[in-house]
């Protein structure tokens, strides 16, 4: 017997057309891969068979009950872990296991031989907020109360982006096991090692099915979306300069007795790509809040475009560009209203911005979409305009911090081109990533492990120390000899 089963389900949201006579089935106890390009559809089916949303037309059904006329039901076999992690900040980790133990009329206590395996990783932090703990100790979390009912069937759209290799694997480690104990899994994920994981895929594109088969067999017919040819070191040319853009001597964060960052040094030169890479928790994202002038040192020095990180942040801020995993953008205001706003930020001369503007929508092919509200448009095309307009006044370096995280593959290809034409006009980038084919296009990368910079060099430097054969080897060996996985 199958365990979900669609039959010509379509869903519009106004003129779009977000899926288009879709069917497909899946049996019991399969691991089920959902996949496409940013826009696909993909959420939209998942929130149909979670019954959060009614087609338009067809029908869908999980484990034997209808989305529309059976939702009770279905909500009590179905457990659904969106990709933003559904948890709440501000409430602990067992608070949230309660109040989703609550939902579904059971208790922790019920279900815990359900959850064991996950949460017994997690249970010693049971006091500690949601909103303190890392990315993967959130995912396991969530999965935890995503199954803290005894489910049948487990919904997961993106559940690892912006998770770290390691938790990613741990992740996937713990859905096997899962699935030998006869759930059924279905998954969207822009990852192909985790594609490479599941039995069958379906590829969504533009709301419709255009192949379902083995990974091997759809990423082999569709290797134009799924894998793109690599930029290559010698696509990736700038203007690289031995002056240093960025110095760190011994810099150090402390909250209380704990040290997020522990005593760290390295340089960046001008026009290079220097890649910040570690594991959920191990310093990254405090370290760059130092550099970029949104928090101070306990002690050590810094110093980026010239200008103390202690003394001289609100000058560091008028030299640089960010772009956080949230992008920043303004999504109640249109492409063009976002350029102009955070030009008149940086202080552009309004004659500047109106022909930079007008440059910038011709590059990114979105001339014609100038007036879209920025809340419209596909995760793909926020990332490129955050991008863009993080570097709009040319800044001397660009922060980006997990910049593609959740885009699928040939989108992050095109961003990476939209990298190295910054490069060329020697912008230096400093980059956070979890894509370790991205790592491999930097010219240095570090690597963090509980506060402190365990290796660095560039890519190949680093494999011949270690004697792997690519980066996410590297990372992996480094990342597991972490002490401080709960932070």
């Amino acid at each position: 017997m199958n365990a979900i089963e669609i039959h010509h389900v379509s869903k519009r949201y106004g003129d779009v057309a977000a899926l288009k006579d879709v069917s497909f089935a899946v049996p019991r106890g399969e691991v089920f891969g959902l996949i496409g390009p940013d826009g696909a559809g993909k959420t939209t089916l998942f929130r149909i068979l979670c019954t959060l949303l009614k087609p338009d037309s067809g029908t869908a059904q999980v484990d034997g009950y209808d989305t529309v006329t059976e939702m009770e039901s279905i909500r009590r076999c179905v457990g659904y872990m969106p990709g933003r992690f559904s948890l709440y900040q501000d409430l602990t980790v067992e608070e949230n296991l309660q109040f989703f133990a609550t939902l579904f009329g059971t208790t922790i206590e019920a279900g815990y031989d359900s959850i064991r395996a996950i949460y017994s990783q997690i249970e010693r932090f049971k006091d500690r907020k949601a909103g303190a703990l890392s990315g993967g100790m959130k995912q396991k979390l969530a999965l935890s109360c995503a199954l803290v009912h005894s489910p049948s069937v487990l919904l997961l759209d993106e559940p690892t982006t912006g998770v770290d290799p390691v938790s990613r694997k741990e992740l996937w480690d713990m859905l096997g096991t899962l699935r030998e104990r006869g759930l059924t899994i279905i998954a969207s994920t822009p990852y192909l090692d985790e594609v490479r994981r599941c039995e069958r895929v379906a590829f969504l594109d533009h709301g419709e099915i255009r192949g379902i088969g083995t990974p091997d067999r759809i990423l082999t017919d569709f290797a134009d979306i799924f894998n793109p040819p690599g930029l290559s070191r010698h696509t990736i040319q700038h203007a690289q300069k031995e002056e240093n853009v960025i110095e760190v001597e011994h810099l150090v964060k402390a909250f209380g007795t704990f040290h997020a960052v522990d005593d760290i040094s390295f340089t960046v030169k001008r026009g290079e790509i220097f890649g910040f890479l570690g594991a959920n928790g191990a310093g990254k994202t405090t370290a760059m809040h130092m550099l970029t002038g949104l928090n101070q040192p306990t002690s050590g020095k810094g110093r980026v475009a010239g200008y103390d990180i202690a003394t001289e942040y609100e000058q560091i801020k008028r030299h640089i560009g960010y772009m956080s995993q949230r992008f920043s953008l303004y999504e109640d205001l249109t492409i063009r209203e976002n350029i102009r706003l955070f030009a008149g930020i940086y202080g552009m001369k309004d004659a500047d911005i109106k022909s930079k503007t007008d440059e910038v929508l011709e590059q990114l092919h979105f001339r014609d979409h100038k007036d879209d509200l920025v809340g419209s448009l596909p995760l793909g095309w926020k990332q490129k305009l955050a991008f863009t307009v993080s570097i709009f006044h040319e800044p001397e370096v660009v922060f980006l911090d997990e910049p593609t995280g959740g885009v699928d593959p040939a989108t992050r290809r095109q961003f990476w081109e939209l990298i190295s034409e910054a490069t060329k006009r020697g912008i230096t980038v400093f980059v956070t990533t979890h894509y370790m084919d991205e790592a491999e296009y930097c010219d240095r990368i570090s690597i963090m492990v509980d506060g402190k910079i365990s290796a660095i060099g560039t890519p190949t430097e680093l494999k011949a120390r270690y004697r792997m054969a690519d980066m996410d080897s590297v990372f992996t060996h480094l990342a597991r000899q972490a002490n401080r996985a709960a932070d």
